[in-house]
């Protein structure tokens, strides 16, 4: 019988609460649920709000009784709080966080790179926000709760997952004994240690890196800017790298590398802990500060995905479908990504509006986008902890060289987690004007966001389905592409159609960006009237023209949802 701790985990700046199991015996007969989320982390619980957010109802299985312990992913990206803003958190992240866009390395006690990350008056939220995943996790579970769509059952662990031609059964235990669930679908959000991936004897590909780092999040008062600190060879930790990072709370993170045949449980010996902060602490200059633990943890660098994220009636998502390094902020920003995919695909085939051939889409391109994420992250890994003598002697000679020749500083850029485009996507139209346009989000490219006044933006208008941005200055929408649009209606296809560039409200059009200096059309690449944007559910391009017909509108909407 399932038993999780019932204790709350200490911290020195959340308070953690112990929710109540989630008890058959409590509750009737289970009829087969639409969809079954197994783990209520950031990923699982995203893929339920969208799932939410498209009209799907689904059931949230968390093991434990709390949320997870430890800040664990701290830094998130622009896009991601973009698609934070869809399931209706952002703004509370954005309350509590603390956001920053330079990046700094030093190499024996000198600053040899800068980096910046690119922000102008367009953008609503700042390149990256640093909040522990606590708060996230909190924000993201009252949305749960809130939405009348989500079944969230606390202290509920799947056991068995046995894959049917048309559905699924799970066998779950419980602080009251274990029952089974049957289910349209799966969705394995539970973590790298996946237990569902484990019992399927699935394998993932790719490296695992022996390099090991600790975590350290220490309360301290510390006059530093919130900017990433990376320091290389440290004359405390030859050879090795350790990273800092400002938290909310007070708090501050220490990643520091371990010297090779170090064992974590060496590591984190509380005389380890204080030794080696202690030396962090005096080599910035601010040796005997007081400081407080608050949690510390081990993690080693791995760049593995699965082949496939569809095996039967099981999807697999986030960490259980890939593992990445944290060197780029890339696990939970792919995850937020994986989950926005995962909604809208896995929606649309549950409510019958494609077949279940669609979610092969969804996997294709995530799988995708983790191989580039992995290629990218296998350079940073490789910088920071080298995996060979190899690679040592490269990385030294670039440290050494950076001391007096600018040419090799760039190399220390960590190439900062950025949103994967799908332009090789079959869902995009390959029969529209993309070719024409010299500038604007291409094929598969997530969308510019637009700022359209003080607190108003371009994506504040975006959201919940496909959306039609149509460029004119004309009274009303012409007639042949209204009647494209309420075919595909008809059908039960949610599009929605934005007239940018008219001072008055165009007929036919569900809302209209009045755009009067044009600002938004130069963005978007629209230099002639008459032009469009064809976005998906996730908001990637799927479709663009300069000259937008009926005939072209519909070969875009036959492309992006086959029947």
């Amino acid at each position: 019988m399932h038993q999780p701790t019932t204790e709350a985990r200490p911290c020195l700046y959340f308070r953690y609460e112990v929710f109540q199991p989630w008890l058959a015996s409590l509750h009737g007969k289970q009829d087969r649920k639409k969809v079954v989320v197994v783990g209520a982390g950031p990923a699982g619980m995203v893929t339920a709000l969208e799932l939410a957010r498209h009209g799907v109802a689904s059931v949230v299985l968390s093991s434990e009784l709390q949320l997870s312990e430890g800040s664990r992913a701290i830094c998130f990206t622009r896009r991601s709080m973009e698609i934070l803003q869809q399931v209706g958190v952002a703004e509370r992240m954005t309350k509590i966080g603390l956001p920053w866009r330079f990046g700094n390395s030093f190499y024996r006690g000198h600053q040899v790179f800068r980096m910046q990350a690119p922000h102008d008056p367009d953008d609503r939220f700042h390149p990256i926000i640093n909040v522990q995943q606590q708060y996230l996790e909190a924000f993201l579970h009252e949305a749960c709760q809130a939405n009348p769509l989500i079944d969230f059952r606390w202290g509920n662990k799947v056991k068995r997952v046995e894959n049917r031609d048309d559905h699924a059964w799970l066998e779950v235990d419980t602080p009251g004994g274990s029952y089974w669930l049957e289910s349209d679908w799966v969705v394995a959000a539970d973590g790298g240690r996946s237990g569902i991936r484990s019992a399927m004897n699935l394998h993932m590909e790719g490296a695992s890196y022996e390099g090991l780092f600790v975590i350290a999040d220490i309360q301290i008062d510390l006059p530093l800017p919130t900017e990433r600190l990376a320091y290389f060879d440290p004359a405390w930790n030859p050879g090795n790298t350790i990273l800092m990072h400002r938290e909310p709370m007070g708090i501050w993170r220490i990643d520091y590398q371990l010297p090779a045949g170090e064992t974590p449980e060496q590591a984190l010996r509380p005389e380890s802990l204080k030794a080696r902060i202690d030396a962090q602490l005096a080599m910035i200059g601010h040796a005997g500060q007081p400081w407080v633990m608050d949690w510390s943890s081990v993690y080693s660098a791995r760049t593995l995905t699965l082949p496939e994220f569809v095996h039967g009636r099981v999807v697999f998502t986030g960490d259980a479908a890939h593992l990445l390094p944290i060197f780029g902020v890339r696990g939970a920003n792919t995850a937020f990504q994986d989950a926005q995919s995962l909604g809208w695909h896995l929606a649309f085939v549950v409510k019958g509006l494609a077949s279940p051939a669609l979610l092969a889409n969804h996997s294709a391109e995530r799988v995708g986008a983790a191989r580039e994420i992995i290629t990218e992250a296998g350079k940073s890994t490789r910088f920071m902890a080298p995996p060979s003598r190899g690679f040592r002697l490269l990385r030294d000679a670039v440290l050494s060289l950076s001391l007096s020749q600018d040419f090799v500083r760039p190399l220390y850029h960590w190439r900062t987690s950025r949103p994967h485009a799908y332009t090789h996507s079959r869902l995009n139209c390959a029969e529209d004007d993309n070719r024409l346009f010299t500038h604007g989000p291409a094929h598969g490219e997530p969308p510019q966001n637009v700022r359209l006044g003080d607190d108003d933006f371009l994506l504040d208008h975006l959201g919940g389905g496909f959306d039609l941005l149509y460029f004119t200055d004309a009274t009303a929408i012409p007639q042949a592409l209204s009647r494209v649009i309420a075919k595909a209606r008809a059908q039960g296809l949610p599009l929605r159609l934005t007239a940018v560039g008219a001072a008055q409200p165009v007929e036919g059009a569900d809302n209209t960006l009045a755009d009067a200096d044009g600002h938004l059309r130069q963005r978007y690449g629209m230099t002639v009237q008459g032009g469009g944007y064809l976005l998906r559910p996730d908001q990637h391009i799927c479709a663009r023209w300069q000259h937008l017909d009926a005939k072209g509108l519909q070969a875009a909407l036959n492309t992006a949802l086959p029947q």
